[in-house]
């Protein structure tokens, strides 16, 4: 039996056949420190994107196109938060399964399912801004909250589709649930990232051709609030492309053990599978650290909730204007 992932299947819960788990031992000390670095990153995975899905759902003004995407990652962040990161906890230091076949296949299943969630979705992302940014008439006129909720609907519609038919087509062979990585690979992760890429390449680029002209635009306040509304649209370009980035970063490696594993037969040591796939994981907690630093919004929702504000009966119709708080 190879160390780490095998054949062309990944095994995201058990060897096949009658192959017994031979625990691997570790100090108490050192369970003790994984559990509790683990435990940090469970905690500020649940809370940081329970505040976005709070801070978006809640008020009013945060109801744009791009937010509604931003708000469907979270919930994909969150449930990775709350379903899969306890359960990898428990496998990872304690190198056994203990939770049974069924709930392998639903585990796997949620697994698949968020990952193609979050990856459509900052697919769709880096299409919203690059029409935003390239197109903005068209944009400003014909993408609304209602086509945003449609695009997040689809994504979900889609995902569970095909998370679906990746598991069926899997199987459940000798009580092992199994995931071919190379289609998994081709369009959950290779075409989602090159339409990415694409897209924010060409975003950076006519972005950096809208500052050099701003300058010679005229000075009438039309113009200067036109200029305002672009500098906000690059600069949540720039945001989410961080994202983006930073979710390749975190997946990549990932993927190369994958590709390792499947192309060159290469086992990779299961030390670093594990290292590998919670390095994937940490990205769902980073993102709403990332909101944190670039969103004002955000900052100011945060603080609403940990006052109790938003329990106010028109809290949802606060708007954010120049650091204070007024109604709508």
């Amino acid at each position: 039996m190879q160390d780490g992932l095998i054949d062309h299947v990944e095994y995201f819960c058990y060897y096949p056949g009658n192959v017994s788990c031979t625990k691997e031992v570790r100090t108490p000390s050192v369970s003790v420190l994984l559990y509790i670095l683990a435990g940090v990153l469970v905690v500020v995975t649940f809370c940081g994107n329970l505040v976005v899905i709070i801070s978006i759902s809640h008020f009013n003004q945060l109801h744009t196109p791009t937010n509604l995407l931003i708000l469907s990652l979270a919930v994909a962040d969150f449930f990775v938060g709350v379903f899969i990161m306890p359960i990898i906890v428990i496998q990872s230091i304690e190198t056994c399964w203990y939770f049974g076949e069924v709930f392998c296949f639903i585990y796997t299943f949620f697994l698949a399912l968020l990952t193609t969630v979050s990856m459509i979705n900052l697919a769709v992302i880096a299409i919203d801004r690059y029409i935003a940014i390239c197109h903005p008439l068209t944009y400003s006129n014909k993408i609304t909250a209602q086509i945003g909720a449609m695009a997040v609907a689809a994504i979900w519609i889609s995902s569970v589709t095909y998370s679906g038919t990746m598991m069926l087509s899997g199987g459940n062979t000798e009580g092992v649930i199994g995931v071919d990585p190379c289609p998994d690979l081709i369009y959950s992760f290779l075409l989602p990232f090159f339409i990415m890429t694409t897209l924010y390449a060409k975003i950076f680029l006519i972005a950096k051709r809208h500052a050099k002209t701003i300058s010679t635009q005229q000075r009438n306040s039309f113009g200067k609030n036109k200029n305002i509304s672009k500098k906000s649209e690059r600069k949540a370009a720039k945001t989410l492309g961080i994202v983006v980035t930073v979710f390749i970063l975190c997946w990549l490696p990932f993927y190369v053990c994958s590709l390792l594993n499947q192309f060159m037969n290469l086992a990779v040591p299961s030390a670093v599978a594990w290292a590998c796939l919670w390095i994937a994981y940490v990205n769902s907690g980073i993102n709403p650290i990332i909101y944190a630093l670039f969103y004002p919004w955000f900052r100011k929702s945060f603080k609403l909730l940990i006052t109790c504000k938003i329990c106010s009966p028109e809290s949802s119709l606060i708007k954010y204007l120049n650091g204070m708080y007024i109604y709508l």
